[in-house]
């Protein structure tokens, strides 16, 4: 594994990186006194990559990608968004949340949930329209505009969110756990679209997610994190090839392998004792 990542370092080297996050540490309360979540995190994202980040419940995931978004300031360390240091929401990153049905408003249409997102630019009506319809046509929901979340399938209103998304055409596109409370088939469908849209779009997509084969399916590289509080324990190259097929992909031999060593990671990481403990 470590001579598949020196391969791949090399690779990057000639990439543009987007995101580089320096030395990241996040404590809820007071330092020294509080609870240490993130622990002098440090790794980049090039330009048009699929990074997944995965590692044990509760490593403190949701808390990185919070910082990552810029809606949550890290305790110390930084985050560079094209060499520019991250200092709050960037019109540049967009989100998808995995809880679709909070994020929706029930009230409001289709194509109006995409609207949000644009509402401070202060657009044409017609070039809204434009965007919000070209964007919900690009995840498979064309005819859908008019229809309300609550006369959609959970996969259809995640649809709803990634169009949200991808309507500020972002340069940088960050999702927490958006497929987990969906069912497999689905799952296997929305997987594939992301990956569709992250290259047609030529996107950096950063995925967090407690699936270990999702994360092996999807990944140019997968970021292992450890226990609480998350450190970076390995970055795992994932050499699977540009095209990705869910059954000729996860049948493969080397899929396995993959898996298999990020589960070990993981497992590893969950028999450390915790910080106090024996």
């Amino acid at each position: 594994m470590q001579t598949l990542n020196a391969v791949a370092q090399v690779a990057n080297n000639s990439t543009k990186s987007r995101l580089a996050i320096r030395g990241l540490s996040k404590t809820y309360g007071p330092i020294g006194a509080g609870h240490e979540v993130l622990k002098d995190i440090s790794f980049e994202v090039h330009e048009g990559e699929f990074v997944c980040l995965v590692g044990p419940s509760g490593a403190g995931k949701t808390t990185l990608l919070r910082c990552l978004t810029g809606l949550m300031p890290a305790t110390s360390g930084e985050i560079l968004l094209d060499g520019n240091v991250l200092t709050g929401p960037n019109s540049k990153i967009s989100v998808v949340f995995q809880e679709y049905t909070r994020s929706l408003m029930p009230w409001m249409t289709a194509e109006k949930n995409v609207a949000l997102a644009l509402y401070n630019l202060k657009l044409s009506s017609a070039e809204e329209t434009r965007r919000c319809r070209a964007a919900l046509a690009s995840v498979g929901l064309a005819g859908s505009e008019a229809r309300y979340p609550w006369q959609l399938s959970g996969g259809m209103q995640q649809r709803v969110a990634i169009a949200r998304a991808l309507v500020t055409e972002p340069e940088v596109l960050i999702m927490d756990e958006p497929f987990a409370s969906i069912d497999a088939q689905t799952k296997m469908e929305l997987e594939d679209l992301t990956l569709s849209l992250q290259r047609s779009r030529a996107m950096t997509v950063v995925l967090v997610t407690h699936d270990i084969d999702e994360s092996v399916y999807l990944s140019d590289r997968v970021v292992v994190l450890s226990k609480n509080p998350a450190s970076v324990q390995e970055i795992v190259s994932v050499d699977l090839g540009a095209q990705r097929d869910q059954l000729t992909t996860r049948e493969s031999h080397r899929f396995g392998e993959l898996r298999s060593h990020i589960l070990g990671l993981i497992r590893k990481s969950q028999l450390q004792p915790q910080p106090g403990e024996g």
